[in-house]
């Protein structure tokens, strides 16, 4: 130490470096930067430090030590009065940082308990977007989707339900969070909560108390329980049978707080475009799984999923537009009574029955698990189908609908001999005295075993696609097919809880069954 020209006490850059415990580099580095200002040079063009200047030296190491960067220091050693906002924005800065470290030691805690597999996969979906990215996306979303809808209650909802971990998350949050990210990113959310907001802001739905929520939630339970039996026991959405569900729950829906206008009050064509819509907004899959996630993250069960149930309630108030509008179309269909089959609808439908029933013979039991033309279908489901559509057609002609459901398993042990028995039985339905002349509500006995004959050829095509046999089957009956199936099922929703898939376009010299099938969904390859 030494004193200056005003008796100051001054020291030199090694003594200040021993003092405050930096490396003289680094004293000088910091000098250079305008951390720390020399007060003086002595001749030889050394640095003097005052008090002051070590003063600041001492903070500037401190504000290191917790991690701020120079340009922060110098701010907050500029401007100490402004240094509680310094440290303020640094504590955010370190929470940040906590908030990351610990989203990565819950993936790789996470990673611990699972297979090499497993823990790989998980680790590449944390990989690919960092928790600040996730975060970031997921709260852009919340607010972008909204926009300028007045939708206050749902806006409050969307941004308190919470985007990131918890600070202990179980193996089945951080799934969730990483699941929630990509569900965002992916793009098919934004339109469908987009659509929900606005019909939201369309009706002014806004927040619900207690009596309301729990309302609905009843509501739900007993239309999704009410839709569930229909779908255990087989029933289409785009059938006449769905019209008496679509009845029970419109019953229920109109004296409820779901129904936002009071003057609708019958079951009627404008109830039931009423509650299309309605679903339409709120049955979206991707919004349904947004909500589960969240229930997760908040540590909350998530509500069972209903995406299901809402397709085919969609579906059968399309195709049940008003009560009873299906059987109205379907009697001035049937009004028709000439046959348009070769050698007539039994002639037809015996041939195809046999034509199927090769092809079941056919099939070994290894070609199971083989894919078909009707999505996420096996040849084994296939071929439980092909039995069932026989054992329900069959048992109305008899009068005896089965007890079972279209779930259950038909095949047993011998699907050939399955198969053979059902057959048989329909066969012999359809054979009794009077049984195409007789009324089956607003159809003759004869459009039963056309619906069958139908389901068979059909079915059948998609048997042959799968085994790689010729599929040009019955080529005649093919042809009359094509306008029956056009007439049947030109009118009805194609929707994913329909019979049916968007129809699809064959080649114009492609064998007639080939057109039978696009025009009921199938995709026609070369």
């Amino acid at each position: 130490m030494r004193r200056d020209d005003a008796s100051r006490p001054t020291w030199s850059i090694g003594a200040v470096a021993r003092q405050t415990g930096l490396p003289v580099k680094v004293v000088r580095h910091w000098s250079d930067v305008g951390v720390v200002t020399p007060v003086g040079r002595t001749a030889g063009g050394y640095r003097r430090y005052d008090t002051a200047g070590v003063a600041r030296l001492h903070l500037a190491r401190t504000l290191r030590d917790l991690g701020l960067g120079l340009g922060e220091i110098r701010a907050a050693l500029d401007h100490q009065d402004g240094l509680p906002e310094v440290a303020a924005a640094h504590v955010e800065a370190l929470e940040a940082q906590i908030r990351r470290l610990r989203t990565h030691q819950a993936v790789l805690r996470t990673v611990t308990r699972r297979t090499t597999h497993e823990g790989l996969d998980l680790m590449t979906r944390n990989a690919r977007m960092s928790p600040d990215e996730r975060r970031k996306l997921v709260h852009d979303f919340l607010t972008d989707t909204l926009d300028d809808l007045e939708v206050p209650h749902f806006r409050e909802g969307l941004l308190a339900a919470g985007t990131g971990l918890p600070e202990d998350p179980t193996d089945e949050q951080v799934a969730a969070w990483l699941e929630l990210g990509e569900l965002v990113a992916d793009g098919e959310l934004r339109p469908a909560m987009r659509r929900l907001a606005e019909y939201t802001a369309r009706h002014g739905r806004g927040g619900q108390d207690s009596a309301v929520a729990e309302e609905m939630r009843a509501l739900t339970d007993a239309w999704t329980a009410r839709v569930r039996t229909a779908m255990r026991a087989g029933t289409a959405a785009d059938s006449p049978a769905a019209d008496e569900v679509v009845a029970d729950i419109v019953a229920a829906w109109l004296p409820s707080r779901a129904n936002t206008d009071p003057a609708v009050a019958v079951d009627g064509a404008e109830a039931r475009e009423r509650l299309t819509e309605q679903l339409t907004a709120a049955a979206e899959p991707a919004v349904e799984r947004f909500w589960q996630l969240l229930c997760v993250l908040g540590g909350r069960p998530a509500p069972a999923g209903i995406a299901e149930e809402g397709q085919w309630l969609t579906t059968a108030l399309r195709a049940n537009p008003a009560p009873g509008a299906h059987d109205a179309r379907l009697e001035a269909l049937y009004a028709d009574d000439t046959d348009p089959w070769p050698g007539g609808v039994l002639d037809a439908f015996t041939r195809v029955q046999d034509t199927v029933g090769a092809l079941v013979r056919a099939t070994a039991p290894d070609r199971f698990g083989l894919p078909t033309p009707c999505e996420d279908w096996t040849v084994r489901d296939l071929l439980d189908h092909l039995v069932w559509e026989n054992i329900i057609w069959g048992g109305l002609a008899h009068g005896t609908p089965p007890t079972d459901g279209h779930t259950e398993n038909h095949l047993g042990d011998d699907h050939v001999a399955a198969f053979e028995a059902a057959a048989a039985r329909a066969r012999e339905a359809f054979r009794q005295p009077g049984m195409l002349d007789r009324p089956f509500g607003p159809a003759r006995g004869r459009r039963v075993v056309e619906q069958l004959l139908v389901e068979l050829l059909v079915h059948g095509w998609d048997l042959a696609t799968a085994l790689g046999h010729d599929r040009d089957l019955e080529p005649d009956i093919a042809r009359a097919a094509l306008p029956v199936v056009r007439e049947i099922y030109g009118g009805l929703p194609r929707t994913a809880g329909g019979s049916i898939a968007s129809a699809q376009s064959a080649p114009e010299h492609a064998p007639a069954l080939d057109h039978v099938a696009a025009f009921l969904g199938r995709r026609i390859s070369d």
